[in-house]
């Protein structure tokens, strides 16, 4: 589906171009940011461990390409809403979340650095993630189980 308003031009277009089973490719940029974010996800929990066990709670620091990472995934879930509405519209509800949660669970790892304690996986922010991940999964690979559902719905 090609948008009736080009915002972004050059971006619209070639963003905005249906994929093969009618998949805007945006969709498969987000599910792609989706899977780098749990690679980004798993290499900050390390350096945070890495952190405390070298110079402790002090020295536990927000890892900035797991950050990057997450300001690209909210600015390109913004972007989909331009061309999508409520598809776009969710993602970024589930993008922002994810978000918030990764703040909070950053916070609640110097606690436990604070604390003397061992730095526990962001399970909140994991379940979060995992959640994006299911959203993106179905907007992007829905042609995949298309025909079986329209014949079941």
């Amino acid at each position: 589906m090609q948008p009736s308003v080009t915002l972004f031009g050059p971006l619209d277009t070639i963003l905005g171009s249906t994929a093969p089973g009618g998949v805007l490719l945006v969709e498969y940029v987000l599910f792609a940011l989706v899977l780098a974010n749990f690679a980004t996800r798993a290499l900050a929990h390390r350096n945070h461990v890495s952190e405390y066990e070298d110079g402790g709670a002090e020295s536990v620091s927000r890892y900035l390409p797991h950050e990057a990472m997450n300001v690209l995934l909210v600015v390109v879930s913004f972007f989909y809403t331009t061309l999508a509405q409520h598809g776009g519209m969710v993602m970024s509800t589930l993008v922002l979340g994810l978000v918030i949660t990764d703040f909070f669970e950053f916070e609640s790892r110097k606690v436990e650095a604070r604390r003397d304690l061992d730095l526990e996986r962001p399970k909140g922010s994991l379940v979060a993630a995992v959640v994006v991940f299911l959203y993106a999964g179905f907007q992007a690979l829905f042609w995949v189980i298309e025909a079986p559902w329209s014949a079941v719905v």
